[in-house]
């Protein structure tokens, strides 16, 4: 701050000893108005750059704070199948008897390895109210109130591994 009332200081020093050179009466006398008005200029304009300077730097300064973290999740490799175990199979006559669909067994059977109604709709290429639909639906049929229970249905019935 004192930089700066130094160097308007110096500045203004040099306009006054300038003005003085080229005959300073005739000059305030005659374009007073003219002297005022680019006096008012120059100090706005000082002003606002100055001001714009300040708000740009602390802005720069918030984003330079800003830490991204990356959090490294292992991924989980598949299990690999024993070439003597046989695939799980539903129970087909159970399945029919309940009156559910394959693409509602398809969709509690994502259920049950924890997916979320989000990431089943975007795996089975369907909305997510669609995942809802056939979630509600399949839990009417099996008699049960939440994802879990219709989890433990479908296994107790043989629909699920």
């Amino acid at each position: 701050m004192k930089r700066h009332v130094l160097i308007f200081g110096l500045v203004g020093g040099l306009l006054i000893a300038t003005l003085q050179y080229t005959e300073y009466r005739f000059v305030v006398i005659e374009h007073s108005i003219e002297l005022y008005g680019a006096l008012v200029a120059v100090l706005f304009a000082a002003f606002g750059i100055w001001l714009g300077l300040r708000i740009t730097r602390r802005r720069e300064i918030v984003r330079e704070r800003v830490v991204v973290r990356e959090v490294l999740v292992p991924a989980e490799a598949p299990a690999p199948l024993a070439t003597d175990t046989v695939p799980f199979a539903p129970d087909r006559a159970q399945q029919r008897s309940l009156g559910i669909t394959a693409r509602e067994l398809e969709i509690l059977a994502l259920v049950a390895r924890g997916f979320s109604n989000r990431e089943i709709a975007t795996q089975l290429f369907v909305s997510e109210n669609t995942v809802k639909t056939h979630c509600a639906r399949a839990f009417d049929k099996l008699g049960a109130a939440r994802r879990t229970q219709a989890v433990l249905r479908g296994k107790e019935l043989g629909l699920l591994p």
